[in-house]
């Protein structure tokens, strides 16, 4: 779908979505509690189906109702033999669903995109490898099979903390406890927070230091009522382009979060200052955002970038083709970019998605400035499907041109 945004503030009120990494967590841990459960904020995404779809071929029942989901657990420990597990294009969906079907001792295959099977998952080999499990992956499957056993983990978190937090849902469940040890530089530790506050909310505790994670065995989720906070990646989008002269009252976020993208209104607040130098080792879903703020502003560099290379697309370089498209020169490093601010232009073709729903909505904030067309507008359907609804219902010029 090609989408035409005109040069055009917006203003209003504007709700905070619901927040896809607290999303995926209450679907896994409603769906190991024994009983029903009932989620509010649960945000219809692409990713949070693809969870959902995947609970539910282990056992799960699992029901949307608009914003709301019902859900009745399963025994992950004897969950019923099923052929695939359908992750579609969520890197947070492969990866805890990952630690989730290696409890079963049955054999399990996690399908998705070529994009999503090319992402980083060692972690989960080096583990299966040790453990004498089976694990095989192609182009667009992984296969495993057997028990993980309780014990000590040594994970690095250099790439993703997304392997850590698998294994923190899924050892509580085996008969006794386990540990995991954090190896390397430790990149968004914020994540692990999310992901030990869902499960306190569940019933199982679980205490996270800053290298090691104690996780208690013989634990039970309990089901309960839980409500999915809002999204504070979705709300920067948002921020920005009140930065750009915009007037927009954000609501619904949680002043106390642990989410690490909380920061985006400091970050926003430097970049408004002048030129800024920012780390996204803990927010690295701000990146698009930040650099397209920074090239309206002064400038930006950001630090902690490497691990960009393996998000839905390669997310600086896929910046960088699109800004230039805007006359914005970026110079890339290995574990740095800079984005020189300069006088916005108007693209003279399309902004290309590169299939990633961040390089949408970054693009989307540039082009209120200057008009101009998206391709493939619908992958923000990815994190937040209405995302144009609600740009246009702001009053921004949001008009769709072709298919």
């Amino acid at each position: 779908m090609k989408i035409y945004i005109g040069k055009k503030a917006a203003a209003g009120n504007f709700t905070a979505p619901p927040s896809k990494s607290f999303c995926h967590r209450a679907l896994i841990c409603a769906a190991l509690a024994e009983g029903a459960s009932i989620l509010y904020g649960m945000y219809p995404s692409d990713d949070a189906l693809a969870t959902a779809a995947c609970l539910s071929a282990l056992g799960a029942d699992i029901r949307f109702d608009g914003e709301k989901a019902y859900v009745r657990g399963f025994d992950a420990l004897s969950a019923k033999a099923t052929s695939t597990l359908p992750c579609g294009e969520s890197g947070s969906t492969l990866r805890f669903l990952t630690a989730i079907a290696l409890l079963s001792q049955n054999e399990v295959t996690l399908t998705g995109t070529t994009r999503l099977m090319q992402r980083p998952l060692a972690e989960y080999e080096k583990i299966c490898l040790g453990q004498n499990l089976l694990y095989k992956k192609d182009k667009t499957s992984l296969t495993v099979c057997g028990r993980l056993s309780a014990g000590t983990y040594e994970i690095s978190a250099e790439v993703s903390s997304q392997f850590a937090s698998g294994l923190m849902m899924a050892l509580p469940l085996l008969a006794s406890d386990s540990r995991i040890l954090l190896t390397g530089k430790v990149t968004s530790r914020s994540y692990l927070l999310i992901t030990a506050e869902v499960m306190r909310a569940f019933g199982v505790d679980v205490t996270v230091g800053e290298r090691d994670i104690y996780i208690k065995g013989n634990s039970h989720y309990v089901p309960r009522e839980y409500t999915v906070e809002g999204d504070c990646s979705g709300a920067a989008f948002f921020e920005a382009m009140n930065r750009l002269g915009s007037d927009i009252k954000i609501t619904g976020l949680n002043p106390e979060s642990v989410q690490g993208d909380r920061v985006y209104g400091k970050y926003f607040d430097k970049l408004c200052e002048g030129f800024a130098t920012l780390d996204i080792t803990d927010c690295p879903d701000l990146a698009p955002v930040l650099m397209a703020l920074g090239a309206a502003k002064s400038g930006v560099t950001l630090t902690g970038t490497a691990r960009l290379r393996a998000k839905e697309s390669d997310r600086g370089a896929a910046m960088a083709e699109e800004l230039s498209k805007f006359g914005i020169k970026t110079e890339l490093h290995e574990n740095t970019l800079t984005v020189h601010g300069g006088q916005l232009k108007a693209p003279s073709v399309p902004i290309c998605s590169h299939k990633d729903h961040r390089i949408v909505m970054a693009c989307a904030v540039l082009l209120m400035l200057t008009g101009g067309e998206t391709d493939n507008a619908e992958d923000v359907k990815k994190s937040f499907p209405d995302f144009f609804e609600r740009l246009s219902s702001l009053g921004a010029e949001v008009k769709i041109v072709g298919t």
